[in-house]
């Protein structure tokens, strides 16, 4: 037998997931908007931006009581997988 919170709680997940799934996709067009502005390769990779970006989601990840960890794995993977996205994509004018 199901549990039932279980269930309802897996409907709420599901829901929350085809919303950041509405992020992910903004988040590609902006993605793609920046690599249109690239003109190297090698300016795909801004690890300064990167180590930015990671420290800023740390403490927002602290101020709103959520595990580093957790944030820190999902953004390192999300951006890793957003430059893979703009080799695969960069297009030499």
């Amino acid at each position: 037998m199901k549990n039932k919170k279980i269930v309802l709680i897996r409907k709420k997940l599901d829901k929350l997931d085809l919303k950041m799934l509405g992020l992910i996709k903004k988040r590609s067009i902006l993605v793609n908007k920046i690599l249109r502005e690239k003109k190297y390769k090698k300016q795909i990779i801004d690890k300064k931006r990167i180590k930015v970006i990671l420290k800023k989601i740390k403490a927002e990840a602290n101020k709103r009581n959520l595990d580093p960890k957790i944030t820190n794995t999902i953004w390192k993977a999300m951006i890793r997988s957003f430059i893979n996205y703009e080799f695969r994509n960069f297009k030499k004018k």
